[in-house]
């Protein structure tokens, strides 16, 4: 049964940026909604183009906008907003140059420093100086192996100010994992860490380097960035090919103003990355204006984030959310970061950092909740949050348990928003908005412009039952491209094979009878744990390296309000799977890929399902070990395999 939890005032819902916002449509386009999401959304999809124009004029985004709101086409992915305008990405997130707090860098251990609008304004002018000393123009990649500070916010700025394009990931990631993601791109800059820290533990990210520069010979020049409040990690081998700087060295240039050049709408900004479930990691590249003008209008109009306030949201700069977060600058609010473990000496940190620092909006992951909930049971009103108005959640679904954990236990006024989204759109599909109550275990509806549905396997629109999530209207933070794509041939299969010109999206979901959305999870058979999609390559490349192992299959299993990875293994002849193999094995995947790939179960099984072509069968195995129904037995060419995989004793704990 439904059951509300929460629900704004009606002083909230009239101080709201939503409440704004229909004033301004009813000023500027004589349209009224009465504070009725419903309508106000309706309104959104069948005119979007009047609505992302209205919005960028609400939300007062630099540049020159068109006069045309957009160029429309049969191709879905192809439709353009705002074509013709222009913009420059970093010049909008340097929204204020007063001696303000922009952003605060908080790490596991307690180190604590700020930076001021005026310093990063300054500090982001030297770089773009440094930029134009080594050449750096527009369309260059600038990569990122980073931990998530102030430093590579500031670098990321700066690329986006000469239209240069961002990629990063963060150094939980493994060398190959690194590799095979910034070798595609051809990055001729990388700013790099000397080390970081993870749970009390020093990791030696710079010894790293020479293997890198190897490997990706398009790096010419390096920027080195001392781990914040550490002594500095110094490399002894010299390189003749490349450049080395220390950061310090690049913001001590002589600082000019910034001349903002603007580019087009459709510039590229960033380019991430898929999960790597069948091979290398897809490069999907981001366009500047649409990923500008989404970002603020969930910031704006679904979180209602405000000038002056304090945004948290615990990420690394290898996930979506990190983007995300930093877009907040865009709105003059100030960011926080957090590099580290977000347990480390203390299960309830993140809370104690929230509280501290006068946290606004607060971003965790489902599984942080959840782990929380399962370790502080009695947290019951620690911290005082007086400024924290809204929690967001997303990642993975956050359970019934979790609602009602964050209610009972972390805040009862407080709006919980979780949302969901991807990498694909940098942004979210489905969110909150303070109309709306919070039901139970809910996402509140869909993102303004949006036109979202579950598709049953027909492609017909179903309701109340668990289908596949689809969008059905073009928005402008539709990838690009994705780099390396032939005539888009990867970008069409990604999102347009299943449904004739209408985006899937891959998650399974229901809509309910409230408009609200409940998501279970990938339809696919993309890793998921913790809310962070992982590619099953990564693994598979890592145990292919252990002679006593045959062949194996990974999948994803749902269990305890999360995802944990399996690790089937068929043995070679003579060996066994001892617990000294399943060390080594899990080691070497921690090390190579990262510490989130390591398996919760390696178990053996005598053989593995696949097509006729002699394809490995995912999902066949997923669905099996989660009793749901086998699609198309029929192309297996070994169907009777599947039955090693019922019932397993080792699944059952």
């Amino acid at each position: 049964m439904t059951k509300k939890i929460w629900e704004a005032s009606l002083k909230t819902k009239n101080n709201s940026n939503l409440y704004a916002f229909e004033k301004f449509l009813l000023e500027k386009h004589n349209i009224k909604f009465n504070k009725n999401y419903k309508n106000l959304l309706n309104w959104s999809i069948k005119y979007s183009p009047d609505f992302w124009s209205s919005f960028w004029d609400f939300s007062e985004i630099k540049g020159k906008k068109s006069k045309k709101k957009i160029k429309r086409s049969k191709i879905f992915h192809k439709n353009l907003f705002l074509p013709g305008s222009k913009l420059n990405f970093g010049e909008n997130l340097l929204s204020k140059n007063t001696n303000e707090k922009a952003i605060t860098f908080v790490s596991e251990n307690g180190y604590r420093e700020e930076r001021s609008w005026k310093q990063l304004n300054i500090n982001v002018a030297s770089l773009v100086q440094f930029f134009n000393e080594i050449k750096i123009v527009k369309s260059d990649r600038i990569a990122a192996y980073m931990p998530n500070c102030i430093e590579t916010v500031e670098a990321f700025i700066a690329t986006s100010s000469v239209g240069g394009i961002w990629s990063s990931c963060s150094p939980d990631f493994g060398v190959r994992g690194l590799v095979e993601r910034f070798s595609q791109i051809n990055p001729k800059l990388l700013f790099i860490t000397d080390q970081y820290f993870y749970n009390g533990k020093q990791i030696n990210i710079i010894e790293r380097l020479p293997e890198i520069l190897k490997l990706i010979p398009s790096i010419k020049n390096v920027v080195i960035i001392n781990y914040p409040g550490k002594k500095f990690l110094k490399i002894k081998k010299k390189f003749k090919r490349q450049k080395l700087f220390k950061w310090i060295d690049c913001i001590k240039k002589t600082t000019k103003e910034i001349k903002f050049n603007k580019y087009d709408f459709e510039n590229e900004l960033a380019i991430l990355y898929s999960s790597g479930t069948t091979g290398k990691p897809k490069c999907i590249c981001h366009r500047s204006g649409g990923v500008l003008i989404q970002h603020k209008k969930e910031h704006q109009l679904h979180c209602d984030i405000k000038e002056g306030d304090n945004v948290f949201y615990f990420t690394t700069c290898g996930w979506m959310m990190w983007n995300w977060l930093i877009s907040v600058l865009a709105s003059k609010a100030s960011i926080l970061l957090f590099d580290g473990s977000p347990m480390y000496k203390t299960n309830d940190l993140l809370l104690k950092i929230a509280d501290k620092e006068k946290i606004t909006l607060m971003g965790v992951s489902a599984k942080y909740i959840d782990a929380l909930r399962k370790n502080e049971p009695n947290l019951k009103f620690k911290y005082k949050l007086n400024k924290l108005k809204t929690i967001c959640s997303t990642g993975s679904p956050l359970s019934v348990d979790g609602f009602k954990y964050v209610y009972q236990n972390i805040k009862k006024n407080v709006h919980l928003s979780s949302i969901s989204g991807g990498t694909d759109i940098v942004s979210c599909f489905v969110l909150g908005n303070l109309y709306q109550p919070v039901y139970l275990g809910e996402i509140q509806n869909k993102g303004l412009a949006l036109d979202v549905d579950i598709f049953n396997d027909s492609g017909k629109s179903i309701r109340n039952k668990k289908g596949e999530f689809v969008c059905k209207n073009p928005f402008p933070s539709m990838p690009i491209k994705f780099w390396n794509d032939n005539n888009d041939n990867k970008y069409k299969k990604a999102y347009f094979k299943r449904f004739k010109n209408t985006w899937h999206h891959g998650d399974y979901a229901e809509i309910k009878q409230t408009d609200g959305f409940v998501i279970y999870g990938r339809s696919d058979t993309t890793l998921n744990p913790g809310g962070v999609r992982l590619g099953t390559s990564e693994i598979y490349s890592e145990v292919e390296k252990f002679k006593e192992i045959k062949e194996s299959i990974v999948v994803g299993q749902s269990w305890d309000n999360d995802i944990r990875i399996l690790l089937f293994v068929v043995m070679n002849k003579k060996y066994r799977l001892t617990e000294n193999l399943i060390s080594r094995l899990k080691l070497q995947i921690k090390k190579n890929a990262s510490p989130r790939h390591v398996p919760s179960k390696i178990i053996i099984v005598r053989d593995i399902p696949r097509t006729k072509s002699g394809k490995i069968v995912e999902l066949a195995v997923k669905n099996t070990i989660e009793g749901n129904e086998i699609k198309n037995k029929e192309a297996l060419a070994n169907p009777k395999v599947i039955n090693y995989f019922k019932n397993l004793k080792e699944l059952k704990y």
